[in-house]
């Protein structure tokens, strides 16, 4: 993969620097605070929300054209940070903490959650409604974190103990395969990319979707990142887990419908089967039995869920309103995703 088309000042000015060796000078990468324009939607920003992506990348597979040594630059952890703050910001105005009545437990009070969540159903329209073309777009979306599925949560599992740790493990080693490369859930994925007649490899539409999809993914990143951010991405995770099942099987009806093969609908028949054991472990071994290991953190393991939840919401009202309109979902150049 190389570094995609910048889409804004930040991104322009990153990207220039990343594409020369690493070098010991300030990057500028907060225009809006600098000059004193407002901040905006940052949870929307595909300029702000790709330089954050590009940042995070270089701890996955990285670029081709970026010298592997910017990882631990100083100074582009300095502008991450930067980069980070507008995002942290963003979240906390965007999504209450929710409150935990010590009497009702960590486990309930994810269920509840995930119960009052009433964000627009996109499994509901593409197992209904969507043409091909729709249901292309959504696994196009998709892809940028499909194709690296479970990698954000992987980076919890050194910063755990106990019963939490072997949690995590366990629906870890599911996401993974049990170590057989072609039960990976990224490359199942890959195939469903390749019976849609997309291009199946990592990276490719980066430069095709919105801001919102890529902070979908960033969330990931920024709790994965950060040990202080454990029990976010615990409950991050938890929230995925509990609202996958019924999903993705409105998704895999939904290929079905539209002439997918066995093998294109194959993640998603995987998903509906194996996340109904995975909600369990989360909500209970993980969540709770880390809440009950260290207090302090029950707050955050709600707070990650409800992250989940409302940017999933965003993302989905996003979508079905420009399918409304009878427009792309994507961003860039027209097409349909076809690979080149």
């Amino acid at each position: 993969m190389r570094l995609p088309a910048a889409r804004g000042p930040v991104t322009a000015t990153l990207f220039a620097r990343l594409t020369r060796p690493p070098e010991h000078r300030p990057i500028p990468l907060d225009p809006a605070r600098t000059d004193g324009s407002p901040a905006g939607d940052v949870l929307a920003d595909a300029d702000v929300q790709l330089a954050l992506f590009a940042c995070y990348e270089l701890h996955y597979q990285g670029f081709d054209d970026v010298d592997d040594r910017w990882e631990w630059e100083p100074a582009l952890l300095a502008a991450r940070a930067a980069l980070e703050r507008r995002f942290e910001e963003a979240l906390a105005r965007a999504v209450p903490r929710p409150a935990l009545d010590g009497s009702q437990g960590v486990r309930r009070a994810l269920v509840e959650l995930v119960a009052a969540d009433d964000g627009p159903s996109l499994s509901g329209f593409l197992a209904r409604r969507a043409d091909l073309s729709q249901f292309r777009e959504f696994v196009i979306h998709r892809s940028i974190y499909h194709l690296k599925e479970a990698d954000p949560h992987t980076w919890a599992i050194p910063r755990l103990a106990g019963g939490p740790k072997a949690a995590l493990v366990e629906i870890q080693a599911d996401e993974y395969g049990g170590g057989r490369r072609e039960r990976m859930h990224s490359e199942l994925f890959r195939a469903t990319m390749r019976g849609l007649g997309l291009d199946d490899s990592y990276g490719a539409y980066l430069d095709r979707v919105p801001g919102v999809t890529l902070a979908i993914s960033n969330v990931m990143s920024l709790f994965g990142l950060h040990r202080r951010l454990r029990g976010a991405l615990a409950g991050h995770l938890a929230a995925l887990e509990m609202t996958s099942s019924l999903p993705n099987r409105r998704y895999g009806d939904a290929l079905r419908r539209l002439g997918g093969d066995a093998g294109a609908v194959r993640f998603y028949d995987e998903h509906v089967q194996a996340d109904a054991v995975h909600e369990q472990i989360a909500a209970h071994d993980l969540c709770a039995g880390l809440a009950a290991a260290c207090p302090s953190l029950a707050g955050d393991v709600l707070y990650g869920a409800a992250c989940a939840l409302e940017l999933e919401r965003r993302w989905a009202g996003h979508v079905l309103a420009c399918w409304e309109r009878d427009t792309t979902s994507l961003a860039g150049p027209p097409g349909d995703g076809h690979a080149a």
